[in-house]
């Protein structure tokens, strides 16, 4: 299963179109809102989430996906069912996470990004991943290392989750979908 975080203030491209994509790949996704079921993105956008985040239990080989939005970030960070979800993903070498935008510092902040990795984060913030020994490499969209995919920011979020249904389907399943929503082209 891949659990979507939504906090309130989250970025709804960030989130629905990688949402899209990985269904359109045949993929499980399920949106979880932090607060609740019903989140408001940073742009006014209410999306009734699938379950609240409390009810996520995560198993090997799941994702947990997490958008930007500094809002959204925000909630996730205050939250401690969200926290405790994160830390447990990151702590799992069975478990993928996603991060895209803003949300890759929070990985950042918390301590939980092996020093000496590469990601991507949202531009005017890649000193948060150098403060916390993370490499940032700001010259592509999206950076896979290991079990990690983060992305740049919402204009990224098609290279994203992309790139996410290549690491989980591969690359011809990716390339399907990549023809299918005429991405690129």
């Amino acid at each position: 299963m891949i659990y979507i975080l939504l906090g309130a203030g989250f970025e709804e491209a960030e989130a629905l179109v990688p949402a899209d994509l990985l269904r359109r790949a045949g993929l499980p996704v399920t949106l979880a809102g932090v607060d609740g079921r019903t989140v408001t993105g940073s742009h006014g956008v209410t999306v009734q989430a699938d379950l609240p985040a409390a009810a996520v239990t995560l198993n090997p080989n799941d994702m947990l996906m997490l958008p930007g939005g500094m809002g959204g970030v925000s909630s996730m960070e205050c939250s401690a069912v969200a926290m405790s979800l994160i830390r447990q993903a990151m702590a799992d070498p069975q478990i993928w996470v996603a991060a895209i935008c803003a949300a890759p510092t929070l990985l950042a902040r918390a301590g939980l990004l092996p020093a000496g990795i590469h990601a991507v984060c949202y531009p005017g913030m890649e000193g948060q991943l150098s403060a916390a020994g993370v490499t940032p490499v700001m010259d592509r969209p999206v950076v896979a290392q290991g079990r990690l995919i983060t992305g740049r920011a919402a204009g990224s979020a098609f290279d994203f989750g992309l790139a996410i249904v290549e690491m989980l389907a591969g690359t011809a399943k990716a390339d399907e979908v990549r023809t299918k929503v005429h991405y690129g082209e």
